[in-house]
């Protein structure tokens, strides 16, 4: 193998989670993709591209073939250890209903169901794929994007990543009448505190501004569980950036996502940014109760 560094994206997840927009994705992007690759043949053709002027690789390799699972993890811990390779695992995940939502749409088979219910092949294979989740620096939840918005997750996560620090901080809000995100590493509950909602006046504003902002944060119970909630972060972020994760996903809940989560997770986003690369997003935020429940 000569010195050139081989940027490789493995792109797996749940059937139907959007891997055939990803891999396009990451086409665009000026990567060499390859859509259904056999694990077997991994390590062969990291040593073909070696030789190649080709240093971005994306492949997908997924449940198409049922002899995935038993080799996959063997490749993976082999191929770990080159260092002529950057390695990482781009998980796409989304939620059973969405899933079984597409496979209606589209009248295909899942294909781990066989004769059976499209659910069961999407239960057998969570169940499969959840050690290599675990695996996986960069795990997506595609439930609420769009393609387009799927595509551009994976423009901001890899379109300059030479240029990008190694590792960054996601703060989002979220409500949990919603749901939890399926991609949120640390979960933090806000419930507790004075809710803006039952405030007239402040019930159609959000988190992000003032007078929501304000009522939540001047409590007291706000300040001291923010000054804990800061004190248990900051610690731990070296020691994540050291295990070699890309993106730590820290999400915030309250309620309906829209006061008290967006406040503390605007706070948390901003002390962070001063020392780390910090992006702020809400999830619900501004999300109405007719919009609850999707066709």
């Amino acid at each position: 193998m000569t010195e050139k560094r081989i940027h490789l994206v493995i792109v797996t997840g749940m059937s139907g989670a959007g891997k055939t927009v990803a891999i396009q994705s990451f086409e665009d992007l000026g990567y060499f993709t390859i859509d259904n690759m056999p694990p077997a043949l991994l390590p062969k053709f990291i040593d073909l591209m070696s030789y190649t002027h080709d240093d971005k690789i994306a492949l997908v390799v997924d449940m198409r073939s049922r002899s995935f699972f038993s080799e996959i993890r063997q490749i993976l811990d082999n191929i770990e250890g080159n260092e002529h390779l950057d390695l990482k695992i781009l998980f796409l995940d989304a939620t059973d209903g969405e899933l079984v939502a597409r496979y209606k749409e589209t009248r295909r088979s899942h294909p781990l169901a066989a004769d059976g219910r499209v659910l069961d092949g999407i239960t057998l294979e969570r169940e499969l794929l959840a050690p290599l989740k675990n695996m996986s620096q960069n795990v997506i939840d595609t439930t609420e994007l769009t393609p387009r918005n799927l595509r551009k997750v994976i423009n901001e996560q890899f379109s300059s990543e030479s240029s990008q620090p190694e590792f960054r901080i996601e703060v989002m809000s979220f409500g949990f009448k919603y749901g939890l995100p399926l991609d949120a590493d640390l979960v933090f509950d806000v419930r507790f505190l004075p809710n803006p909602y039952y405030v007239v006046e402040l019930r159609n504003q959000t988190g992000m501004d003032e007078a929501v902002y304000r009522y939540v944060m001047d409590s007291r119970e706000s300040e001291d569980f923010y000054k804990h909630l800061l004190a248990l972060i900051e610690p731990i972020l070296p020691a994540y950036r050291k295990e070699g994760k890309a993106v730590l996903t820290i999400a915030i809940g309250c309620t309906g996502g829209q006061h008290r989560s967006v406040a503390f997770a605007k706070r948390l986003s901003e002390d962070l940014s001063k020392n780390w690369t910090c992006n702020l997003s809400h999830r619900d935020k501004d999300k109405r109760k007719e919009t609850v429940n999707r066709s």
